[in-house]
């Protein structure tokens, strides 16, 4: 016997514009009607014209998620040990997908230190907004970034390495950073000449100066070795920044 395929009732018309079967009076069939009133019931309800669209990440939102899970392998396990793998794992996405975004790990490196310089940059502007006079100011700025900078090696070392190796390998964002300090130091130098302050006549050469002065209570490695051999470092900033204040000349 050949199968034949059934066919459907000869009242049965096919309205391709209406895309179901009518029947010779013009109406929609049971099983169609049904269907058509489940279409008019979602698009009714706004179940497609409110479905969201999605459209591709922003670029700068993923190199921000890309920086922000480095940022939290480095705190946890150290970034010597964190590979790209690691990262594109945690954000499922591929290595070569982390690579369309930062050439190279040693980039992201970069990129999370300039993160953490920028801590210091915003504790220091913050300072040197104040109403405080010059010499207040610059104790302040000197004290706080030291004790930041202490407080990574304390709570954060892994963070505080990454800084350190910053430095030995003489990055562009920390000397970039160090630059930026010196012309805050300038600043406030300048600002306390005008107010009678200080009598340093360049302030440009007095700002280096301080940098040089404050540098031991600065670099992450020298602040180590204080720790280290159990050293009282705020109590030797603060006998520098005496030192720095009368080299300054400042008034009593």
């Amino acid at each position: 016997m050949k199968f034949r395929p059934r066919s459907r009732n000869r009242e049965q018309q096919w309205q391709p514009n209406k895309g179901l079967f009518v029947g010779e009076d013009g109406s929609p069939l049971a099983d169609d009607r049904s269907r058509q009133a489940r279409q008019i019931q979602i698009i009714s309800s706004g179940d497609i014209m409110n479905r969201p669209v999605r459209t591709p990440t922003d670029p700068d939102e993923t190199r921000a998620r890309i920086l922000e899970v480095a940022e939290e392998h480095f705190r946890r396990i150290g970034y010597h040990k964190t590979s790209v793998a690691d990262i594109a794992s945690e954000l499922g996405m591929s290595p070569a997908n982390v690579y369309r975004f930062f050439p190279s790990r040693e980039a992201i490196n970069e990129s999370i230190c300039e993160r953490i310089v920028n801590e210091v940059a915003d504790i220091a502007s913050a300072i040197a907004r104040t109403n405080a006079s010059a010499s207040a100011k610059l104790e302040l700025l000197l004290i706080a970034i030291h004790r930041h900078n202490k407080t990574k090696l304390l709570k954060e070392r892994h963070m505080h390495d990454m800084i350190a190796a910053a430095l030995q390998k003489n990055r562009t964002i920390i000397k970039t950073h160090i630059e930026w300090m010196v012309t805050m130091f300038e600043a406030i130098v300048s600002e306390g000449i005008e107010a009678g302050e200080f009598r340093a006549e360049d302030p440009a050469e007095a700002a280096r100066a301080v940098k040089t002065a404050f540098m031991p209570f600065f670099h992450p490695i020298l602040i180590e070795h204080c720790v280290q051999h159990g050293e009282d470092s705020e109590a030797g900033l603060r006998e520098q920044i005496r030192f720095i204040l009368k080299a300054l000349g400042k008034s009593d």
